[in-house]
């Protein structure tokens, strides 16, 4: 071949690097196109199984490696990325679920999942219905011979009630039903959900897997094959993709997820502790404290609790002081999600959100970061001053 323009030298350079270079960060490989070695290569490559790359996204090293960790960590088998958690929620729905089919939610169901079943019930002719999430093996005599999937979440991520999953799971599989769980909360580490039951794990890693506040991502993670290639064709056909340098910062963030987790979990019932003795708060929702509902299922089930929690207002304080308090926080942030650095407060609706919601008060979540708890518990005190 003669001698390329400087144009064409800038696309095709003829430098390869030395092999063997190796390091403890793993590669960050960047793609949209893959290419093949040969034409033959081409055509015997399969995108389902992993063996061999065919397009950014379907996979790159980077993604496999993320993969492969979150597998063990879970102790599944196949596992498979997407943009966020909802996108990981919608991937499971769409992928087992049709027109005429019936799926089961908790009550207590992370919000948008709750309006993703509402929207599959209102555009695709799929019912979707809100089960009691303290209904353990009750939800037998909810099971109707078109229910084809159960989503369960441990705990309720806003009013923090633990169910029985075991129950469930069990109820389930009598059923001939597959069981979903979203186990963000506990990661992995302090539940996983294989080992009460479920068919499908999912998490999003935007919270204590990244660690970092600053990416999106979820991954849904199963044990047996073909339920996997379901699963896998709705993420093709949806074009999920993540990106390499975002599937790098939470490979980067898992070494120190467990020692991170913990940090969150003393520092919360530390904090929670203590809001459980101010007279401006009626109850403190943690799993971790006898009085919050499933706290028995927690304490069996369990091993951790990480740093979310809730607590319900007196009555007496109205909507109005309740966001004069949270406004009033210096070193809490109002956002949504958990498991970054910085602790976050959201004030809730929660009787919106809950069919046949009993307790008083205005409820408040509480994502506690990893800053000094003295400094948090002086920051709460100084805000709920505000209150008077």
């Amino acid at each position: 071949m003669k001698k390329k323009s400087v144009q064409t030298s800038l696309i095709h350079s003829d430098y390869t690097p030395p092999a063997g270079f190796d390091a403890f960060p793993p590669g960050i490989h960047h793609a949209s196109t893959v290419l093949f070695e040969n034409v033959a290569a081409m055509r015997s490559s399969q995108w389902k199984d992993k063996t061999g790359y065919t397009y950014g996204l379907h996979g790159t090293p980077t993604t496999f490696t993320l993969e492969a960790r979150l597998v063990d960590i879970e102790g599944g088998s196949h596992c498979l990325l997407a943009p966020s958690g909802l996108a990981a929620i919608a991937m499971v729905d769409f992928a087992l679920l049709k027109s005429g089919d019936d799926v089961l939610l908790p009550d207590n169901v992370y919000n948008p999942n709750r309006e993703l079943g509402r929207w599959l019930s209102q555009d695709f002719g799929i019912t979707a219905r809100f089960y009691d999430p303290m209904i353990g093996s009750g939800i037998a005599g909810l099971i109707g011979p078109n229910t084809r999937l159960i989503w369960a979440e441990a705990p309720g991520s806003v009013s923090m009630e633990v169910p029985d999953l075991p129950a469930i799971c069990q109820a389930a599989k009598e059923k001939g039903v597959l069981v979903a769980l979203d186990n963000t909360w506990a990661a992995g580490l302090a539940l996983r959900g294989f080992d009460v039951g479920a068919d499908i794990v999912m998490h999003a890693l935007t919270k204590y897997q990244s660690g970092g506040a600053d990416l999106l991502m979820g991954a849904v993670i199963t044990r047996d094959r073909a339920l996997n290639d379901r699963l896998a064709q709705a993420h093709m056909r949806l074009g999920y993709g993540v990106g390499a340098d975002d599937a790098y910062l939470v490979m980067r963030g898992l070494p120190t997820m467990k020692l991170r987790f913990d940090a969150h979990d003393a520092a919360a019932r530390e904090i929670a502790t203590w809001l459980k003795a101010r007279p401006e708060i009626t109850k403190v929702l943690h799993p971790a404290f006898a009085d919050c509902p499933g706290h028995a299922t927690w304490k069996r089930d369990f091993s951790g609790a990480g740093g979310l929690f809730s607590v319900l207002f007196d009555a007496r304080y109205s909507e109005e002081q309740v966001d004069r308090f949270v406004d009033a926080l210096q070193l809490f942030g109002i956002g949504y999600s958990w498991g970054g650095p910085n602790s976050l407060v959201m004030p809730y609706r929660i009787r919106a959100m809950r069919s046949g919601w009993k307790e008083a008060g205005v409820l408040v979540r509480l994502n506690i970061g990893l800053e000094a708890t003295g400094d948090l518990i002086a920051d709460i005190g100084q805000a709920l001053a505000s209150l008077a």
